[in-house]
């Protein structure tokens, strides 16, 4: 139960943190300071690093408490 409830707290976050990263990077394309290609790149990086760290956690969590319990 613990494993669960910390890796959905710790997916929100990292859905937080890529959501406002996009936003970002949409700012700085409407701004000409990147380009649309850089812009893609940075924007998938994002969401599949977000996705594997998120897909990740569990496992981690888990031998986290193991070790602790």
């Amino acid at each position: 139960m613990e494993v669960l409830l910390t890796s959905v707290f710790s997916a929100i976050i990292i859905i937080i943190t890529v959501y406002f990263m996009i936003k970002v990077f949409i700012i700085a394309y409407k701004r000409k300071e990147i380009s649309l290609q850089k812009f893609i790149v940075f924007s998938t990086t994002s969401i599949v690093i977000g996705v594997t760290i998120a897909s990740v956690l569990p496992a981690g969590y888990q031998k986290i408490f193991d070790y602790i319990y």
